[in-house]
């Protein structure tokens, strides 16, 4: 109170206070501004080319009290286009479609994955990461946890592995369980406690080393722990492909029981390290062509055939070797609401199903080197290929 007053009391001794400080804004506002005072912002100036790539110019933004820089002091740099075709999400209430397509965009140049970090431990082989992805994923149905949740929690570990040298096989356990624990953490309402994620392990891990190796775990990946998963891609596309108009976008449209097949086959395949060789965003739309048509899914994706294609193709012995199996059923968990069901990882005997892949890709290509030494090695490439899946 004292402050106002004194301010009121100064004003009424000073009527030509206020015209002073007029006359000190003009006369400041006529001085040239320091070019080390001002602000200054960059935008990039976007032009598209019919080649594939798109020459971007970085372009001064300048104060609105000065003229406008020259752009050919900035450099030129080029970018990959990654904009095949516009968004296919449709317009949202809650947000612009096109930023959430970009920020997923840009996420897949953000989180690398390789699956040459195998190199980096000389002591580990790509089965005995199957064999940990498969109990993890164990963990998950039994637990009650989200698809989303395994796959953040076999990203985290593949991420993590690229950063580190020479890790033993007795600290693959630790460091799957310490993986599925953030990541229940970051997806999760009520995520199981640690003692729980603990008790999973048969006494191999307490909790002291659990809270130990997530910190580990987290500086590693310095704390960049929101990926796309093929889960999340997965479940973009099908929704766009069953989206009808005037219906709330968050709201799940599609088929639960075709989605479970597509992320069984999405299971099968992530335990193959091989699945690191492309992009998530390439799994989910190869996984979805398998049960769809490509011109859907170029629809619901923007991806080329050239860009699925190998990808595609790759999956299929997997998708031939889950054909001799039952259709996946969804399963009724405790706390969990029907419309929700689909959305809980559930397990098979994936270890199983790999074993019957690998067997069944070796007696196709020993059958392919038999028919082309007979036939002198003059079948086409179409049925070459075909034979091979």
């Amino acid at each position: 109170m004292s402050r106002r007053s004194d301010r009121i009391t100064l004003q009424a001794r000073d009527p030509n206070s206020t015209v002073t400080l007029r006359k000190r804004k003009t006369e400041c506002s006529k001085k040239k501004l320091q070019p080390a005072a001002k602000k200054q912002s960059y935008e990039i100036q976007k032009c598209w080319s019919e080649d594939g790539a798109s020459p971007c110019i970085l372009i001064e933004t300048p104060h609105k009290e000065l003229k406008p820089a020259n752009p050919s002091n900035f450099k030129q740099y080029t970018f990959k286009n990654l904009f095949i075709k516009a968004s296919p999400i449709p317009h949202l209430s809650w947000a612009s479609s096109d930023d959430v397509w970009i920020k997923m965009l840009n996420k897949e140049l953000k989180y690398v994955h390789d699956k040459s970090y195998l190199e980096r431990h000389p002591k580990l082989q790509p089965k005995m990461r199957a064999i940990l992805l498969d109990w993890l994923l164990e963990v998950s149905e039994v637990y009650s946890l989200h698809r989303q949740t395994a796959y953040l929690a076999q990203d985290y570990f593949d991420r993590f592995m690229l950063t580190q040298e020479n890790i033993n096989k007795d600290y693959l356990q630790l460091i799957g369980i310490t993986a599925l624990f953030i990541a229940s953490k970051i997806e999760e309402i009520y995520p199981p406690k640690t003692y729980e994620f603990a008790y999973v392990t048969d006494g191999a891990c307490d909790q002291w080393d659990i809270q130990r190796t997530e910190l580990h775990i987290l500086k590693a990946l310095d704390w960049n722990l929101c990926p796309e998963t093929p889960i999340s891609w997965l479940k973009l596309y099908t929704q766009v492909e069953a989206q009808k108009n005037g219906v709330n976008f968050l709201e799940p449209q599609f088929s639960q029981e075709t989605y479970i097949q597509i992320t069984q086959l999405l299971d099968l395949c992530m335990m193959d390290i091989t699945a690191l060789d492309y992009n998530y965003s390439v799994l989910a739309a190869a996984a979805f062509c398998h049960f769809s048509t490509f011109d859907v899914v170029h629809k619901v994706s923007g991806l080329t055939w050239d860009s699925v294609s190998q990808c595609y193709q790759w999956m299929t012995p997997f998708m031939e070797t889950l054909r001799s199996e039952p259709k996946p059923q969804l399963k009724n968990f405790p706390k969990v609401r029907a419309d929700d069901r689909h959305n809980i990882q559930t397990h098979v005997a994936y270890l199983n199903l790999l074993v019957r892949k690998s067997r069944q890709k070796t007696k196709n290509l020993k059958c392919k080197i038999s028919i082309t030494v007979k036939t002198g090695g003059g079948l086409e490439p179409k049925k070459g290929k075909k034979e091979y899946n």
